[in-house]
């Protein structure tokens, strides 16, 4: 089962690659969320060497780049975003490859000072096997940090700005998208409470460093905002967080 939703989860993201093409990516964090330059979870990173899981357009890497990373490793399972991504950072010594973040392929270990994930992290089959890799892939002290929807935001339904939680946050496990962003893609993703990821986050054997459930940024704060019943909306995340945040230390 694992095999085949990878297989296919990766058919569908090279048919929606296109439309995530910058789109949650450092500094961002999520979606109306806070920003790398306001919560402050990477530190310095000149002379460092990163590994994104799940490195989409290549934009974060760009970011990282920009902020003095010395090597840039990615992981993605998409070809299409691969291709993208070389693109984006043709100009730059990149190591990228194409594979599931579950599986092992031979990525150095104790090598790299940070490993960071933006939105990307919650599409695994095996949260556990990602989460033992990224410990192994880190050195002692080393940073793992990851975004990802708020496990509880996906259960927030709005009707005319009143807003219900439907179905139950208490079952884990697969839920399948049809016709994901419009396109005749269907994707399956795990359901899990935030609870999950911070304790397989403890087994493999990381510090939990800080947990920042999102507020909107600075800028979004000011003024009123209309109501919306729109999945990601300004009025919903201001009562509400899209994203949780971890940071966890080897």
């Amino acid at each position: 089962m694992k095999k085949e939703v990878l297989n296919q989860n990766k058919e569908s993201w090279n048919t929606v690659a296109h439309h995530f093409n910058g789109v949650d990516a450092l500094p961002s964090y999520g979606p109306l969320a806070q920003t790398e330059d306001e919560l402050n979870l990477l530190g310095e990173l000149t002379h460092k060497k990163v590994l994104e899981i799940g490195y989409g357009s290549g934009h974060s890497l760009r970011y990282m780049a920009n902020r003095g990373a010395s090597e840039l490793w990615g992981v993605d399972l998409s070809l299409n975003q691969k291709h993208t991504a070389e693109q984006t950072l043709a100009d730059l010594t990149t190591y990228l490859y194409c594979a599931p973040m579950e599986e092992e392929i031979g990525l150095p270990v104790e090598y790299f000072d940070v490993v960071y994930s933006i939105f990307a992290i919650g599409w695994t089959t095996d949260l556990e096997a990602t989460f033992n890799l990224i410990y192994q892939y880190l050195k002692k002290g080393g940073s793992f940090i990851f975004s990802w929807d708020h496990p509880l935001y996906v259960h927030l339904k709005s009707k005319n700005g009143q807003i219900t939680l439907d179905g139950s946050y208490q079952e884990e496990g697969p839920h399948t998208f049809l016709n994901f962003k419009g396109e005749d893609a269907t994707m399956v993703i795990q359901k899990r409470k935030m609870s999950t990821y911070i304790n397989e986050l403890i087994k493999a054997g990381f510090t939990i460093q800080e947990v920042v459930e999102s507020d909107v940024s600075e800028i979004d704060k000011e003024g009123e905002v209309p109501i919306s019943d729109r999945y990601y909306s300004l009025y919903k995340a201001r009562k509400f967080p899209t994203t949780m945040i971890i940071k966890a230390v080897k």
